[in-house]
């Protein structure tokens, strides 16, 4: 019998004959290795020296944010300087033309804010900004902040320097009224009366009147703080003492209504008698009182709020005696009562950076300047 050879190229594996297949299994084909394993050997500690600190928790958002608007500051008063110190002929409004302020009182006692030799000048009449004599720390203020000016462009701008704007204000009514003589928003004409209707419109939609609807039984504790009060609770109970005082001391026998009431998303209007009497009164206001209830109704959309911070420091109306032996109605106070709806919004749901804050910061402000127009030392004459 004939032998023949396996077939190389066949995928079956080929006894010696030729006519006995077989079929092979694919495991005979893999590759294994066969390398002997070893252990591995520790080396041994050559470090010198203490052993690393350990490591520091993350910075916290305020910290963050802090730290960023400082670096924003250097950045911005570093820029600021390298202008000033290239600075052509022609960018003189660009720098500070001067350098020191000061306080000084006129021939009548009056206060006069000078930068070096020049006294500051009230942007409508281009006279003297005369500051009255019972108002010693309005003036004080006002030179500290044309002393934080960097330029002389930052004093074209309002919201740069809140103080000088009002004093301005108040002085050019008080030339107004001087040369009219008549207080009384009848006539129709001039600055008293546009400031007197503008702050009537404020009366129908008064933020502290603003309440919210009364929960029902669909509400649930979703809608009550941590003290269980809801905000409609929190505003009436805010809104109590403000408006009591006022319907005693200053517009005795006035009905004031709530705003929005029973579900209604159209505000009430307020009686004919109210509107005469709040009418009335407000044109029988000094010039600095009346421009400070101006300043503070705009800031906290709210005639209440600012009549009632108006009533605690004016040296003219002297009702701060009324208020009994608690703690006075201050910029804290007017700040928290006409924005009670967003720090309850804000205290479920956060704050929007750059927003909520400055807004914050800005109405107290705004405050602060009505109550330095309208203060004084009690001995001015009305």
């Amino acid at each position: 019998m004939k032998r023949t050879a396996p077939l190389a190229s066949s995928f079956l594996f080929c006894t010696p004959y030729r006519n006995t297949p077989i079929y092979a299994s694919p495991a005979l084909y893999q590759c294994l290795h066969t390398t002997a394993s070893r252990t591995a050997t520790p080396l041994p500690i050559t470090a010198a020296g203490p052993p690393p600190s350990a490591p520091l928790p993350a910075a916290s958002q305020y910290g963050e944010r802090v730290d960023r608007r400082r670096r924003q500051a250097e950045l911005l008063e570093r820029g600021q300087d390298l202008r000033t110190s290239q600075m052509k002929p022609g960018s003189a409004m660009k720098k500070r033309f001067w350098k020191d302020v000061s306080v000084q009182i006129d021939d009548e006692d009056n206060h006069i804010i000078n930068l070096d030799k020049r006294a500051v000048r009230n942007p409508t009449t281009k006279n003297p900004l005369l500051i009255p004599p019972s108002k010693p720390h309005l003036a004080t203020a006002l030179a500290l902040e044309w002393d934080l000016l960097v330029s002389a462009q930052q004093a074209t701008r309002s919201h740069l320097i809140p103080i000088t704007s009002i004093t301005s204000r108040a002085q050019v009514l008080s030339i107004e009224d001087a040369d009219t003589q008549d207080h009384a928003p009848s006539s129709g004409k001039g600055t008293r009366y546009d400031i007197i209707n503008t702050l009537l419109r404020y009366l129908d939609t008064d933020t502290l009147l603003c309440w919210a609807p009364p929960s029902t039984a669909a509400s649930g504790p979703s809608d009550q703080d941590t003290h269980g009060e809801t905000l409609r609770d929190l505003q009436i109970r805010t809104a109590k003492p403000i408006l009591s005082y006022l319907t005693q001391n200053v517009w005795p026998g006035i009905e004031l209504k709530p705003t929005l009431d029973d579900g209604s998303i159209l505000p009430t209007s307020q009686p004919a008698a109210t509107r005469a009497v709040i009418k009335g009164w407000m044109a029988s206001l000094p010039a600095w009182e009346l421009v400070g209830l101006e300043r503070a109704v705009l800031a906290s959309k709210s005639l209440c709020v600012g009549a009632r911070l108006i009533c605690e420091w004016s040296e003219y109306l002297k009702l701060n005696g009324h208020g009994g032996a608690g703690q006075r109605f201050g910029i804290e106070q007017a700040a928290e009562a006409c924005s009670l709806e967003v720090r309850w919004q804000t205290g479920r749901w956060g704050e929007v950076e750059d927003s909520h804050d400055v807004e914050k910061e800005d109405l107290r402000r705004q405050f602060g300047s009505v109550v330095l127009v309208v203060s004084g030392t009690n001995n001015a004459k009305v």
